[in-house]
């Protein structure tokens, strides 16, 4: 297997630097590539339904909340990790765009609910599955099993990660 460019990285590390044990960066190097590089194919993906990623995860939360497909702002934000004026920029954008509508919570007159409209459901439904493609295509380069392997193992160090606390 020949190198690429986090190979090199770590090689020059371990040149400049022959104490330094660089070696996670040639798998947090890889990862961070990785992520960014989905990431940029599937928000390509995502414009010709005219949103971006932020919108996306917005639509999908809605959508995967099950019927009726309505969810607290509050909630929505907690789940997205999202201020609450970074969850108001998305929403104001989603209902401009016909895909959510905001209405007052019967159980509560002061919150408001956030609900996928039928066009949102529609078009979070379809880019989901486009955004699924970009990742297959890229994740169909390992045999099944070595798939789930790989997702085992990032479920471990997802989980030391969560644990571990801030860096020191």
């Amino acid at each position: 297997m020949t190198g690429d460019e986090v190979d090199a990285i770590v090689e020059q590390w371990r040149r400049e630097r022959p104490g330094m044990r660089p070696e996670p960066m040639a798998v947090f190097g890889r990862i961070y590539r990785l992520a960014r590089l989905v990431g940029n194919g599937q928000e390509k993906v995502y414009a010709a339904w005219g949103i971006g990623r932020g919108e996306f995860d917005v639509l999908a939360a809605l959508r995967r909340s099950g019927e009726p497909y309505t969810l607290a702002p509050k909630a929505l934000a907690a789940s997205l990790m999202l201020t609450s004026g970074g969850m108001t920029g998305r929403l104001d954008r989603l209902e401009r765009a016909g895909l959510v509508r905001r209405s007052p919570d019967p159980a509560d007159r002061r919150a408001l609910r956030v609900t996928l409209t039928d066009t949102g459901r529609r078009v979070v439904e379809e880019s989901a599955e486009a955004g699924l493609a970009v990742q297959r295509r890229i994740l169909d380069a390992l045999p099944p099993a070595d798939q789930e392997r790989l997702a085992d193992l990032l479920r471990t160090l997802l989980a030391a990660a969560d644990t571990s606390g801030p860096a020191q």
